[in-house]
C-alpha cells in the first residue's frame, strides 16, 4: 500500500502564536524604567537587579569555596601559556576552563572573560586550540578564537566551560564523539532547574561571578579593570554578568543584540521578534516571567555608564526579517539610560559586513574605546 503523501485533516493548522503574540503586547515590560532622574534610575537599577535575581533562581545556588586545581599547562603561539584549571562554583559542582597568560603578564595585565557560544565548539574554539575538524570549522566559519585573539593583543583571556557544554556535560555517554562532545545540553539543565525555579542563564551567570571571585583571590592579575567579551551565545552571558555585576568594568556583546525569527543563535533583542515568535531557541534563553517585566536592551541599561560595545552583521539572518533595525531599537533603549546618566559616548554599536560572525577587524580601537571610558 503507497504511504499518503499528507495525514488526513492536516491541510491547514491552527497555531497558538497570534494568541501570545497578543499577550505580549497586552502584558510586556511593565518593569521598564518610565523615569527622567538618575535618583530614579538608581532606585528602578536596584530594584530591577533584585527582580532579576529572583526570576534567575539565583538566590538559591549555594556558595563553596573554590579549592582551583591547576590540571595542566600548555605553551603556545606567541609565548602565550594556556593554563587548564577547575574551580568550584557550588558543592560538588565545577567549572573548567582554560586560562591564557601572555609571556608579559604581570599584576597590571587586565583580565578579560570570555564565554562561549552555543553553536561554536566551546572554550576549545575560543582559546584557539586547532588541530581538530570541528573545532577547526568554528573557527574558520564564525572567527570564534577571540581569547586567543585577546591573549595576543596582551591581555589575560578566561575560557570557561559553560554548565551543560565541554568538560561539563551532563551525561558522559555524549563525550564519546568529538562532534557530539562540542555540542551543549542546556535542555537537560534547564529540566532540572525551571521546576526549582532556577534558570539556565541563572547558573551561568552565577558560575562567571563565582570566576571573578576567584580571579580576585588570585590576585596575579589586574581585576579592577576586568572586561567581558563574548559572541553569540558569549554575547548572552556577557550581557547579564554585566548587567548584574559591577565587578565587569567594561563589556562588548557580539551576534546578540537582533531579533532573529528564523535562527537558532542570536540574542540580545526585542523579544516579541525574537523568542516569542520563533520559540525554537535553546533552554538557556528562556526565563520564566521575564516578559512580563523587561526587554533585553532594559538589562542591557542595567550596565550604563559602564563601556558597552554592541557588534551586529548587517547580513545576520538572525536580525530577523526587519534586519538591523531590530537591533537598533534595543540599542537605542539602552543609550537613553546612558545620556540620562551623563555617558552618551560609552556605548559604541559596531554594524559591520557578513553574516553571524565575530568581526576582529577593530578590535584594538574598539578596546581602546572601553579602556579610555572605563577611567571617565
Amino acid at each position: 500500500m503507497t504511504e499518503p503523501e499528507q495525514l488526513p485533516y492536516l491541510k491547514k493548522i491552527y497555531p497558538t502564536l497570534p494568541a501570545m503574540l497578543r499577550k505580549f503586547d497586552r502584558f510586556a515590560r511593565k518593569r521598564a524604567f518610565m523615569g527622567k532622574s538618575v535618583g530614579e534610575f538608581e532606585r528602578w537599577r536596584t530594584e530591577t537587579r533584585t527582580l532579576l535575581h529572583e526570576l534567575l533562581g539565583t538566590e538559591k545556588m549555594e556558595s563553596s569555596p573554590a579549592q582551583p586545581q591547576l590540571l595542566s599547562t600548555t605553551a603556545v603561539e606567541g609565548g602565550i601559556t594556556r593554563e587548564h584549571w577547575r574551580i568550584q562554583v557550588e558543592p560538588e559542582v565545577w567549572m573548567t576552563l582554560f586560562l591564557l597568560v601572555p609571556e608579559s603578564a604581570d599584576k597590571t595585565t587586565s583580565v578579560f572573560l570570555c564565554p562561549p557560544g552555543h553553536n561554536g565548539a566551546g572554550k576549545y574554539s575560543v582559546a584557539g586550540l586547532r588541530g581538530y575538524p570541528p573545532i577547526d570549522e568554528k573557527i574558520d566559519h564564525y572567527h570564534y578564537d577571540y581569547g586567543l585573539q585577546l591573549a595576543k593583543l596582551g591581555y589575560v583571556a578566561a575560557r570557561p566551560d559553560c554548565r551543560g557544554f565541554g568538560e561539563r556535560r551532563e551525561d558522559p555517554a555524549d563525550t564519546t564523539r568529538l562532534s557530539e562532545g562540542l555540542k551543549g545540553d542546556c535542555y537537560r539543565l534547564a529540566h532540572m532547574g525551571e521546576p526549582l525555579g532556577i534558570s539556565v542563564i541563572g547558573m551561568l551567570t552565577w558560575d562567571l561571578a563565582r570566576l571573578i571571585d576567584w580571579l580576585e583571590a588570585d590576585a596575579r592579575f589586574d581585576t579592577q579593570r576586568l572586561g567581558a567579551l563574548g559572541f553569540s551565545g558569549g554575547g548572552m552571558q556577557t550581557l547579564w554578568l554585566a548587567a548584574l555585576d559591577d565587578r565587569v568594568k567594561m563589556a562588548a556583546v557580539s551576534g546578540y543584540l537582533h531579533g532573529q525569527p528564523g535562527g537558532p543563535d542570536g540574542y540580545l533583542y526585542g523579544y516579541r521578534d525574537a523568542l516569542l515568535t520563533l520559540n525554537s531557541n535553546c533552554s538557556c534563553n528562556y526565563v520564566p516571567h521575564l516578559w512580563e517585566y523587561l526587554d533585553m536592551g532594559d538589562i542591557a541599561s542595567l550596565i550604563a555608564p559602564r563601556p558597552l560595545w554592541v557588534q551586529s552583521c548587517r547580513d545576520d539572518r538572525l536580525n530577523g526579517p526587519r534586519g538591523v533595525v531590530n537591533v537598533e531599537e534595543q540599542v537605542a533603549i539602552a543609550h537613553s539610560a546612558y545620556r540620562l546618566l551623563g555617558a552618551p559616548d560609552s556605548i559604541l554599536y559596531e554594524i559591520c559586513p557578513g553574516t553571524h560572525q565575530w568581526h576582529e577587524e577593530h578590535l584594538t580601537e574598539n578596546l581602546a574605546f572601553l579602556f579610555t571610558h572605563s577611567m571617565t
